[in-house]
């Protein structure tokens, strides 16, 4: 088995490897590489997309890796098990709202909008950790309770137009997406690689899924 954490410049990548890889080894998940090579993603038995920074510079900076991302679209479409982490999360969407609109993979319906908390003393970006609830279950939540925390840093979040799709949130000011799933395909609005032992649950959950 192998996970390809696709390196295209955005990411905290050091860290995802540092994390993916421990998981790996106590769970017997295989062989984690970061790799930026259309063909290791092709080869891939599972696929890691992170993401840090604006919505329209991740998606320029994916599309400019040759065959990337027609790589991950054809391993998604034939079930490989993908997560997307934080703007990578972000980019399964419709369209993202920042700074412009910038389509996404629209591989969960919805938006990427800019959080509005309805208390002022409420900063954006929204950076540190925060209360999950669950939404529904779901095999990469496993033994993840209601109130465990999770790492969060980002300004927007993705708004799901199908409810079933937003499998967990947190409040801050305002309901904000923290996860979603849809066949294969999952994604994390928090950082797991910095979620201590809730993140680590989620990404030894991933390597054992089989969707």
């Amino acid at each position: 088995m192998r996970t390809v954490i696709v390196d295209y410049g955005s990411g905290n990548l050091a860290s995802a490897e540092k994390s993916f890889q421990r998981m790996a080894a106590e769970t017997g998940g295989g062989l984690v590489l970061v790799s930026g090579k259309a063909e290791d993603v092709l080869a891939a038995d599972r696929i890691v997309l992170p993401g840090v920074g604006a919505f329209a510079d991740c998606r320029a900076g994916l599309m400019a890796v040759e065959g990337m991302f027609e790589a991950i679209s054809e391993r998604v479409k034939q079930g490989t098990p993908f997560m997307g982490i934080c703007v990578g999360m972000q980019l399964m969407a419709t369209r993202g709202l920042e700074h412009g609109e910038t389509p996404g993979f629209d591989w969960i319906h919805g938006d990427v909008v800019r959080m509005v908390p309805n208390d002022p003393e409420l900063k954006i970006p929204h950076m540190g950790w925060n209360e999950l609830m669950i939404d529904r279950p779901h095999p990469v939540f496993e033994g993840v309770e209601p109130g465990d925390h999770a790492y969060f840093v980002h300004s927007y979040h993705l708004m799901p137009r199908e409810p079933s799709h937003r499998i967990a949130h947190v409040a801050y000011g305002e309901f904000i997406t923290a996860a979603v799933a849809r066949g294969n395909i999952v994604g994390t609005q928090f950082h797991p690689e910095k979620s201590q032992k809730t993140g680590l649950r989620v990404i030894a959950n991933f390597l054992k899924w089989k969707p």
